[in-house]
This record gives structure tokens, sequence and C-alpha cells, in this order.
């Protein structure tokens, strides 16, 4: 239940100045969304001002506040903290949170006599050693399956006496070194452990010197088991660390953080694990709840916040590609935890801003794999169909969808794509592309329209293919109500009655015919990362498209200009050179060698390109 604005500017006058945390509510009385203010005053009052300058997401969460409650904090650190745990409490529909952040897993090294190394979900202050959060399950085990085959702890949680009557296979496979039977010390069996440990941090160069002089010692003692066992050890290190990328030349520690946002406002957090100097690898996270209009900055600080605050090991410096929001509060926070001082960084150039651009793409295309990994999901798909057929009020499930798309720059070159997409899954044989032929100029209503005309005339057409002749379950077409318009208006100029929507990029509306208010999905649901995907296909098809028309329109008008130089010749230059740019590096006696060029013309053109 909302309060009357008489008791809300009460309570709003009666803010502090304060560091804190705000709360705000719908109707219903559900936190909506939880943010962390230094001052509690400003940053509250905020959204009950002008909407002017607010972003689109913040003026949609303001229209649900219908009443929000405050709590207090000593420090801003403080704010940040409680701001993270309510968001895992309540998870709002307006915060940016890790997808299922509550069951990252960690590697435990526990603190027993005989350790064990093993996966967890949950940190314990036990004195046990901790490495991670690790996205998944599958990276903690596959992580654990490396360090069992390069050392050889034990991998079983019996009490370790040394009196075992038996050991098990690990032991006869060289696997383990049997503490449980007393073949090893308990120092012996520690300094094992110790290897495990500088391994995950990234250490493991250090391992291999006191290895060899080990194995040494084990051949001048004629133990030549002991000796063959430290040689394989020694083998295996080295291949794993010859696969680790080193990036310095220094013994520097760092995390590097990227962000990728889908067209939908999906979002992927790729971070890169330099440890002395070695890139070791990377792990990309999910976001959920993430809008069109967050920013970068904001995705990074939510999850900055969020990862860090569980992570067993904070580095001394993360290199950021973008700014964090409340940078300083933040890195207060993470010195905090730490320990000492941690560096943010957001370099524009060298060696660090080549590893954020490195760690960058992979989350562009790690972000793509999860979205494509989505959608192959049968029972998924199924599920996103049928969310879509409720919401546009379809009379049947939507097996087959045909989605539109204009490129052109300025009306030049302007190009059209229609990708199809059955049973949730592109059907690349019936792609189709068109040139648009009869609009002058960028109009991209009449272009739409002319598509749209071209493709469903030849639906109608006895003599065309049976692909041409398939009708859609569902159009859309890539644009806001203009777009929906002008193809409506071709439909029926041909006398179809077919269901048709309008998906505009900026908000992710759909827009129906016949009616005044857009269709807007949850935006967690699995009916909008469909549509995202089908238009966002439809773009990149007619970008690419696009982009191949203007590069051939670009070598013949280069090309037309020398006198001499026809088709034929044109052909001939470009099937021997392979571009403009290949024909203008040749030589004149290697332009004069083409068939019907001779040397005269083999200047000429020279002359005209060196221009």
């Amino acid at each position: 239940m909302s309060v009357t604005k008489q008791t809300l500017a009460e309570r709003l006058a009666a803010l502090e100045p304060a560091p804190g945390v705000y709360l705000m509510k719908d109707a219903q009385g559900r936190v909506i969304y939880v943010g962390k203010a230094t001052s509690l005053r400003a940053r509250v009052r905020s959204y009950f001002g002008s909407r002017t300058g607010m972003d689109g997401k913040t003026r949609e969460l303001v229209e649900h506040i219908a009443d929000f409650e405050v709590i207090r904090t000593d420090t801003p650190s403080e704010a940040l903290i409680l701001e993270n745990e309510l968001i895992k409490r309540y998870r709002p529909r307006y915060n940016i949170m890790l997808r299922d952040d509550k069951t990252y897993p960690f590697i435990r090294v526990t603190n027993e006599p005989y350790p064990r190394v093993i996966a967890t979900r949950r940190i314990v202050q036990d004195g046990s050693r901790y490495f991670g959060p690790y996205p998944s399950a599958g990276a903690v085990h596959r992580t654990l399956e490396l360090l069992k085959r390069l050392f050889p702890y034990r991998a079983c949680d019996i009490e370790i006496t040394g009196n075992s009557p038996r050991p098990c296979l690990y032991y006869h496979i060289g696997r383990c070194v049997g503490p449980c039977i007393g073949a090893v010390s308990q120092d012996e069996y520690q300094r094992v452990i110790e290897n495990v440990v500088l391994f995950l941090q990234g250490r493991g160069e250090d391992l291999l010197p006191n290895l060899r002089r080990q194995m040494e010692e084990a051949a001048e003692q004629l133990d030549f088991e002991r000796a063959a066992r430290l040689r394989d050890e020694i083998k295996a290190i080295e291949h794993v660390l010859q696969h680790q990328k080193i990036i310095t030349g220094r013994n520097e520690t760092f995390d590097v953080l990227a962000v990728a946002q889908g067209a939908g406002g999906d979002a992927c957090v790729q971070v890169g694990f330099v440890r002395n100097g070695k890139l070791l690898g990377s792990e990309y996270y999910l976001m959920s709840g993430a809008r069109v209009d967050d920013t970068p900055s904001a995705i990074l600080s939510s999850f900055v916040a969020q990862f860090y605050q569980q992570a067993a090991q904070i580095p001394g410096e993360l290199v950021l590609e973008h700014p964090l929001e409340d940078q300083e509060v933040v890195g207060d926070w993470l010195a905090e935890r730490r320990g000492t001082r941690v560096k943010l960084t957001v370099p524009k150039r060298g060696l660090r801003r080549e590893l954020v651009e490195m760690i960058a793409k992979s989350a562009r295309q790690n972000l793509e794999q999860s979205r494509v990994r989505w959608l192959n999901d049968e029972q998924r798909t199924t599920a996103a169909l049928s969310e879509l057929a409720d919401a546009l009020a379809l009379d049947r499930i939507p097996r087959r969808i045909e989605c539109f798309d204009v490129s052109n720059l300025h009306g030049t070159d302007a190009v059209a794509s229609m990708v199809v997409f059955e049973n949730g899954k592109p059907k690349k044989s019936d792609y189709r592309r068109f040139q648009i032929k009869q609009v002058d100029g960028p109009n991209d209503f009449a272009m739409m329209q002319e598509v749209i005309r071209r493709r469903y005339r030849r639906a109608l057409d006895a003599e065309q293919t049976e692909t041409w002749q398939t009708m859609p379950d569902l159009i859309i077409v890539d644009g806001g109500k203009g777009q929906l318009s002008a193809a409506l208006g071709a439909l029926r100029e041909l006398g179809l009655d077919l269901p048709i929507a309008a998906l505009a990029k900026e908000h992710e509306e759909l827009f129906l015919p016949d009616r005044p208010d857009a269709v807007l999905l949850p935006r967690d649901s699995q009916a909008l990362f469909l549509v995202q995907r089908i238009r966002d296909e439809a773009h990149r098809f007619a970008v690419a498209f696009h982009r191949k028309r203007r590069t051939r329109t670009s070598i013949r008008s280069v090309l037309d200009e020398i006198p001499g130089v026809g088709p034929r010749r044109r052909r001939e230059l470009l099937r021997r050179f392979g571009s403009v740019e290949g024909i203008r590096q040749a030589s004149v006696e290697e332009l004069a060698a083409i068939k019907g060029i001779g040397r005269t013309l083999a200047e000429q053109i020279k002359t005209e390109l060196g221009r």
C-alpha cells in the first residue's frame, strides 16, 4: 500500500545525510530494488524528484515505487556489504545480480593432519585454504582432475592412521603416496599438499627446482621407483605450464575484468586471472536483472561487489574495462577485505589494455554461446514458444517465425534480410537476402514495405518453390510502430492476414496491430530471450550482406573511373590480385602481364590508383 504525498514528504525530510541502504517496495510490499548510498537523504530524494535525465530503467523503477525503507550504517563500506546481503535475500527485480550466485563452488584444502583437496560450496573458518569461486561445479571438477593427475595426494576421506592393511588402487597406479599404510611421513605428505597450493596460486614454476632435486636424491639413493614417479610429475607440470600464457616479465598478480551486453540487456562478465606474470585462464559469469540501458560500469560494479564478497582471495589489483560506479567506496571495501590497498585501474593503452580487449572478446563470445546453448534446450524452447503465443494472443504456437531487418547507410546500397526459425532454431536454408530496388533515399518504412510485399507475393505464386510458398506462424519486423504499419500495409495489399509484431530495440517492446500499448515481456522470460536471438540474427545477416554490397560498389567505382578498364578487365584484375589494394601494390610489370592490359594501360592504372 503506497504512502500519501504528505507522509512521503515528511519521511523524505527526516532522512539524514548519512551512509546506509534503502529498499524500494511496490504496492504489494515486495522489495523491488536495494541500493546503497553515502548520503541517504540525497540518494532517496532523487527518486521522488524530477524524472528529467533519468534512464529508462530508473523511470520504470520509479513508476512502481509505492514505499521505501532505509537502514543506517556507520560507513559506506558497511552499506555495500549490507546491500549485497539484502540483494541475496530479496533478489529484487531491478537489481543486477550474479546468476545463481549462491551455488558457486570452491576448491578446499582441508585443515587436517593429512589434508584433502575437495570441492565445496561453503567457506568455513576452520583453517582450511580455499580457492575460487569457480563458475560451475564442472569447472571445479576439471581442475580437481588435473590436480589429481599432477600430485599424488589422497582422494579418500578415511581416518589416516598409517596402519591400514592394504592401500587403494590410486597407490598402485602412482596417484597417491599412500599415507594410509604409512608409506610416507606426515611431513612428506604435507610437501605434496604445499605443491598443490603453489600450483593453485599460479606458482607452478616454483615447484620444479625442488622436485628435480628430490628426483636426483631418489636416484642417488637407488630409489628408482620414487625417482620415476617424480620424473612423471615434473613432466606433467611442465606440460601444463607450457599452455599457460606468459603475460608480463614480472611476477605480477591481478585480475582482468570485462563485460559484454546482449541486445536485450543480458550480460556476462569475464574474469582473467594473472598470477605471477602468467595468464592462468579466465572464467565467465552470467548476470541476471541487467537491462538495455544499464551501463557497463553499473554491471561491473554489481559484479565486483558480489563476486569479491565471496572470493577466497582478492588480488592487489583489478584491471577494469570500465570504471566502477562508486569506485572509491568499492575500493575501500576491497581494501578492508584484503587487508591492504587494492588498485583499480582502467588502462587506455599498453599491455593491460591489450589484456582487457582480449578478455572482452571472450566475454562477448561466451555470452553468445550461453544464449545459443539456452535456445538449444528443447524443453526451454517449447516453453519460450508457448509463452510467446500467450503474450501475443496467437491462435497457435509459432513453430515457424520469419524475421525481417533493413540495413542501409543514408539510403545507399540498401538491403534487407529474412531469417527463419523453426521450433526455436535457425533454419538457414530458408534465409533470404533482398536488394532494395523501389525506394530512393533513406526511408526505412518504405523499404520494409517493399521487402514484405516481395516476400509474400512470392508466397502466393503457385510456381514458386515450397520454401517460398510456406507461410509463417508469426512475422517479426525489427523496429517500432512505423515499421509495423508499413509491413501491415503490404500484407493487406496482398489480402493476407498473418500474425505480425514489431520488436523495438530500445526497451524491447513488442508492438501489435490494433493495440495501442506495447507488450513488455518479463526481462528474464524465455520468450524474450528467443525473440532477441531471432532479431539479432536477422540484424547480423542484413549487416553482413550490406557490407558485402558496399565493398563491391566501392571496388567498382574506383576501377570504373579508369579509362580502358571495363567489366572484363576489372574481373581479371580482381581475380589475379584479390582487391583494389592488391592491384595498387602490384608492379607495372605484374599488371601488364594480365591479358588485355599491356604496359601503357598498366602505367595508367598505377597512376590513377596512386592518387
